[in-house]
């Protein structure tokens, strides 16, 4: 079993609940964070890992960014690391959700309120973008991903069919394609 000194485990919860804490906008907007902190600066994951990470994260219930971080912490610190890496990333909304819950009736019709978060959902799409062309870069790797990722992107957007699908259409065309000849 895989263990973390209590120093690398108070890093990592620092780290996933500073990520909770200033990242707005959901998972997705997290995702180039949690890339730069796990891979760039602490180097617990590598960049192929971290691309398998989030696909994994994507594909199963929950959130990305919760999912993400427990592969994470369990990687680095086994059960315990999986735990302390959710509770940093959570414990922050929860903090934020109960507060926001306690004022919004007395600010949800503030004018400045309704124009700060106009320009907060703004950046968050900077943000989500950011993290799609990071993935793109990393997992498209040849003509096929290309196509794939072309024919995902029309299956979901026009013709409105369930991710899950899409999912494992392209895991059985990756099978295919890539895997048999190593079965």
């Amino acid at each position: 079993m895989k263990k973390a000194s209590l120093k690398t485990l108070w890093k990592m919860f620092i780290i996933f609940f500073r990520i909770g804490a200033f990242t707005i906008g959901g998972g997705y907007a997290m995702l180039p964070l949690i890339e730069r902190e796990v891979v760039d600066n602490q180097k617990w994951v590598t960049e192929k890992e971290i691309v398998d990470v989030f696909a994994i994260s994507q594909s199963i219930p929950g959130v990305i960014a919760i999912n993400t971080s427990i592969f994470i912490g369990y990687k680095v610190g086994g059960l315990v690391g999986a735990v302390v890496a959710a509770l940093g990333v959570i414990l922050p909304s929860f903090l934020i959700i109960l507060v926001i819950a306690f004022l919004l009736f007395n600010i949800q019709d503030n004018i400045y309120v309704q124009k700060a978060f106009t320009g907060v959902r703004a950046g968050v799409v900077g943000l989500i973008g950011l993290a799609a062309l990071k993935l793109g870069k990393a997992a498209i790797k040849d003509k096929l991903g290309v196509i794939l990722a072309v024919i995902a992107f029309i299956a979901i957007v026009i013709f409105d069919i369930h991710a899950i699908l899409i999912i494992v259409f392209g895991g059985i065309v990756g099978f295919i394609a890539y895997g048999s000849s190593a079965v």
